[in-house]
């Protein structure tokens, strides 16, 4: 997995869509404010950072949620440092990745700015009050060798419908397993195959409002 890059085409606004799976990268109609709406706001975010608050993704794409994570972070002011690990399949050329979130001018891009090795964003960054970790590969491997666990996850992989595979209810196991007591998972779906499996991983799931065009998504809580 590790030498396979994203394949995409733009549509009108510089809207990254994946040929592979035939889905847009984020929501064609605000994909910031998706962002803010389902990952932040659906783990209780950024009410609950602190010093090292560790947040793990499924699905890195161009990078915008941990921009938007970012910028929160900063704008509220927390001492200390953000984790942030992110599993990725498909990584995207850094000239693509900055194309596609440069239409979002107040979000931190600097940071990914002169960060490539082999023309995608390198695996590790750090940065003053932040550590960025991206781990190549198919995260139904990678995540089970994974060896840390998370405060909150953004499950931001494609469509299920689309790309099955990264909500699987094997998957949801290990992020189950690689999740404090406590915390938190969000996604823009509500498939019940997909709820159902972080149900059967522990977690306590509800299905909330969603963003935009869609009606639900779903929210879910590891008991303490």
């Amino acid at each position: 997995m590790q030498d396979q890059r994203a394949k995409l085409e733009w549509r009108t606004g510089d809207v990254p869509v994946s040929t592979q799976f035939d889905d847009p990268y984020f929501s064609l109609d605000d994909g910031l404010e998706e962002t803010r709406h389902v990952f932040l706001a659906g783990n209780g975010l950024p009410e609950r950072f602190c010093d090292g608050f560790h947040i793990a993704e499924l699905g890195f794409g161009t990078g915008l949620n941990f921009l938007t994570t970012l910028k929160e972070w900063r704008t509220a002011g927390v001492p200390g440092k953000l984790r942030f690990s992110s599993f990725e399949a498909f990584p995207m050329r850094l000239e693509d990745l900055l194309r596609a979130v440069k239409r979002f001018a107040d979000l931190p891009t600097e940071v990914f700015e002169n960060a490539a090795v082999s023309e995608v964003l390198s695996p590790v960054i750090h940065g003053p009050d932040f550590e960025l970790h991206v781990i190549l590969g198919d995260a139904r491997e990678t995540l089970a060798e994974w060896e840390d666990q998370a405060d909150a996850w953004y499950l931001d992989g494609f469509s299920p419908a689309k790309n099955p595979e990264l909500w699987q209810a094997d998957l949801m196991m290990q992020v189950a397993r690689h999740t404090k007591p406590g915390g938190t998972a969000a996604t823009y779906t509500a498939a019940g195959f997909v709820r159902r499996g972080l149900v059967e991983a522990g977690f306590d799931v509800t299905r909330v409002p969603g963003y935009g065009r869609k009606r639900h998504m779903s929210v879910a809580r590891k008991p303490d």
